[in-house]
Formats: C-alpha cells, sequence, structure tokens
C-alpha cells in the first residue's frame, strides 16, 4: 500500500497491508494474550501507559513530521495535537483506579447480604480509527481500553497508517505486550475483514455511511458499538458581541485543520443587527491564514487530506450560487499538484444550500442572517446531525437558555472547536452513539458485573 503525501502527491512509504488471513491470524493472537494483560495489576498497566507517555514526548518531532507528510496537517498543528495528547493521557492515569475499583452499593449486616459492582474488560475490541486528529481520536480509545485490561485490534486509517504503525511502536516499547496491541494496516477491505472477528467491542470513528455499516456488522455479532460519526457544527452570533473578537475565534474554529475536523464550525448564524459588520471581520481573518507547504512553520491552511473530498467541497459550492450565494473568499480547487482547496466563505446562504445542510469536512463556511434567537435555535436544529453547538453572547442567562434547546452532545459558549477530557465527547442523531473522555469513557471499555453475596 503506497502512502502518499495529499500536499505533493509523492509517495512517502509503501507498507505491507493486511489480508483477511493475518487479519484472523491477529485477533487469535490478541484472544490468547488478552486475558493475562488483564490479570496485571492495574499500577502495571499504568505503567505501560507512562511509559507511551514519555516515548511520544521524546519522539515529537519525528512523529509530527510523520503525521504532516502523511495527512497534510500543517506542522504547527501536528505539535499542538501531540502536545494536547498529554494532557488526555494524564486524565486517564489520574482517574482510571477510581473509576475501576469495585463497588460496594449496599450491605445488610442482619441478614448478612452485601452487594457489590466489579468493572471487567470487554476482552478484544476493535479501533477503527481517524485520520483527521489520530493521536486525539486514537487514544481516546485505546488508552483506556489498555488501561481497563482489553486487549485491541487498532486499524489506523490509511490516511495515517505510518502514526499507525509508530503508536503501535511506542507503546510495545513502553511494555505492552505485541499481542496486546495489534495494529491492522489497510483501507475498506482491511477494516471489514476486522469486523468479521468475533471481538468484543467495535469502537468506530469516520463517516455517518461508513459508521451505519460498521454498526449494524457489529450488531449482527452482538457486539459492544461506539460510533464517533461526524458533525455540521452551528454557532450563533448575538448582536451584543465584541465582533472583532467573535469573528477571529470563529475563523479559526472553523478552518483550524484545514476544517477537517467532527467539530469545526460548519456553520454561522448572525444576528442581522451585526450581519455585516462580522462577515467583513470574518473574511478579514480568513484573508490573513496562509495556505502553502504543510511543513513551513507559518502555514495554517494545509491539504485536504482525502482527495475525493474536493468534489464535494466543490459542488456545494456551485449548488450554493446557483440558489443564490455569494462567495466573498476562495471558492474553488487550486490548480496545484497535490490536495487543495482555497479557503472558501460563502454569504446570503440559506437551509436550500448542501453547504448548510452536509458536512462539509474541509476549509469552507456559509453565514446566514438571522432575525432573532428563535430563527437561529430552529435553524441550528435543522440537522440529522448533532455533535457541537455554540453561541456567542455576552449575557449568560441567554447563553443558558439558547444552548438548552438546541439537540447536540457538547455546547459552548462565547467558545467553539474545543474537547476536554474532563467531559464526555458524545453526540446524537448521525453524529453516533456512545461516549469517550470523561469517567464515562473509561467505563465504557468494561462490562459492569453484578455480585450478590450472602455470608453463612
Amino acid at each position: 500500500m503506497k502512502i502518499l503525501n495529499p500536499a505533493t502527491h509523492a509517495v512517502v512509504a509503501e507498507v505491507a497491508e493486511d489480508g483477511a488471513t493475518s487479519i484472523r491470524a491477529k485477533y487469535a493472537r490478541a484472544r490468547a494474550a488478552q486475558p493475562a494483560w488483564a490479570a496485571l495489576p492495574l499500577g502495571k498497566r499504568l505503567d505501560t501507559i507512562r511509559g507511551f507517555r514519555a516515548r511520544t514526548i521524546a519522539m515529537r518531532d519525528t512523529l509530527a513530521k510523520t503525521l504532516t507528510l502523511e495527512m497534510g496537517k500543517p506542522i504547527r498543528q501536528s505539535r499542538n495535537e501531540l502536545d494536547g495528547l498529554l494532557g488526555r493521557i494524564d486524565f486517564f492515569l489520574a482517574e482510571a483506579s477510581s473509576v475501576l475499583r469495585d463497588e460496594k452499593v449496599f450491605a445488610d449486616a442482619k441478614t448478612k447480604l452485601e452487594e457489590r459492582i466489579s468493572h471487567e474488560p470487554l476482552g478484544v475490541v476493535a479501533n477503527i480509527s481517524a485520520w483527521n486528529y489520530p493521536y486525539f481520536v486514537g487514544a481516546n480509545v485505546f488508552v483506556p481500553a489498555l488501561i481497563a485490561g482489553n486487549a485491541v485490534l487498532y486499524k489506523p486509517s490509511e490516511y495515517a497508517t505510518l502514526t499507525g504503525l509508530h503508536i503501535a511502536a511506542m507503546l510495545h516499547e513502553a511494555g505492552v505486550p505485541a499481542d496486546v496491541f495489534v495494529p491492522v494496516v489497510g483501507g475498506g477491505k482491511a477494516g471489514a475483514a476486522l469486523l468479521r472477528q468475533p471481538v468484543d467491542g467495535v469502537f468506530f470513528t469516520g463517516s455517518f455511511a461508513t459508521g451505519a455499516k460498521v454498526g449494524a456488522a457489529a450488531g449482527r455479532r452482538m457486539a459492544k458499538v461506539q460510533l464517533e460519526l461526524g458533525g455540521k457544527d452551528p454557532v450563533y452570533v448575538c448582536e451584543d458581541v465584541d465582533i472583532e473578537t467573535a469573528a477571529s475565534g470563529l475563523a479559526d474554529g472553523a478552518f483550524y485543520n484545514t476544517g477537517q475536523s467532527c467539530c469545526s464550525v460548519e456553520r454561522i448564524y448572525v444576528h442581522e443587527k451585526i450581519h455585516d459588520a462580522f462577515v467583513a471581520a470574518f473574511v478579514a481573518s480568513v484573508r490573513g491564514f496562509k495556505r502553502g507547504d504543510p511543513l513551513d512553520e507559518s502555514t495554517y491552511i494545509g491539504a485536504v487530506t482525502r482527495r475525493p473530498q474536493l468534489d464535494v467541497l466543490r459542488k456545494q459550492v456551485v449548488d450554493a450560487r446557483k440558489k443564490g450565494a455569494r462567495i466573498l473568499a476562495g471558492g474553488d480547487i487550486v490548480n496545484a499538484k497535490g490536495n487543495w482547496f482555497e479557503p472558501t466563505v460563502l454569504v446570503d446562504v440559506d437551509h436550500r444550500m448542501s453547504v448548510m445542510k452536509d458536512e462539509s469536512f474541509g476549509p469552507i463556511i456559509g453565514i446566514q442572517k438571522v432575525a432573532d434567537d428563535v430563527e437561529a435555535v430552529a435553524l441550528m436544529n435543522d440537522t440529522a446531525y448533532g455533535l457541537t453547538a455554540g453561541v456567542y453572547t455576552r449575557d449568560a442567562k441567554r447563553a443558558k437558555k439558547i444552548l438548552s434547546q438546541v439537540r447536540s452532545g457538547s455546547v459552548y459558549w462565547n467558545c467553539c472547536d474545543r474537547v476536554s477530557p474532563r467531559l464526555p465527547w458524545s453526540g446524537v442523531g448521525h453524529s453516533g452513539i456512545g461516549v469517550t473522555l470523561s469517567t464515562y469513557g473509561i467505563q465504557t471499555f468494561t462490562r459492569p458485573k453484578a455480585w450478590h453475596l450472602r455470608a453463612t
């Protein structure tokens, strides 16, 4: 399998792709190795994750360059992802002992009855991960899964294969047995073969279309399934904001990682009283973003990782223009080697247009004028997705009222495009099922066992 640089289409590396036979063998190895891993004291499993953390620090520059070369993320943003990973690991290390501890929930001296709950590992889990944030998204699954005593069959996206192999090597060097964390290399066929194995859990991050197929396949085997899917994340800007601050923050929220984030701001609704001023400030911010070589320290907009996405973005622009939208910045594929799309801002948009209804996952945004909070909430909820939503206003009471009406897994007041290890990450509707991060994101890799105990 050839690994291509999306910025140049140059071949970065060639790696052996797993077939059905090798994937069956990897599953068998993981199944055999898991009980011994689960039997280790929790402290020893935590020590291996500490070792993995230390290696990500030591290899930071190499890991960042690899990530940039294979998925086009600007190099500073690649380093930011690695730096941010440390806080997530620290959270899991700090919380795991209390979360996984057996719980006594009832005791009666008269009847000598005691009730307890233990948290046992699922067993062998399949982690089909994403390319846009392979360290963040992957570690949300494999770190707590390993801590909880599971074996992990880890399939990185084919667009982040080398990063996935780095992750495996660092975990093995840190003391995780090679048969407990097993990388599976390949594209869709490898993923399908992995889903045919009798795993105990399937944890997938990707598109709704693929997630629906993954969920159906896992359901037939009665395996636990968790799907972290896409979003069409809205933000409403009220008339009382500091316009420059809101515009620059939302421009970053929409275009960071070249707009290739599940929680990127994908549509903006602006109160009519400040619409024109906000748009002018927003466009000025976007025009200040440098597009160029992802290895250049000053680059902010990198390459689009998946070449087919360029056609999706172009079709959204064409559709919007036909229905009355105006382009204030960008608007087309860049005629150059590699996968490049101009940072694009559309106004005079509405919900007849694909750009306001369907996931874009690229450097494009639509800004729509609204009359009041009621209209804004109705439009924010006019979607099949429900991952994140935000509001910018000086009024805390107003913000809470608006956000309480929005159907979304995460909500933001005067911020956006933010994920915390302390808070659950989940979605509703086409944004998925299940939860990662927070203490819930540790327990999700366990099966609670109910103990009814009576002394004689």
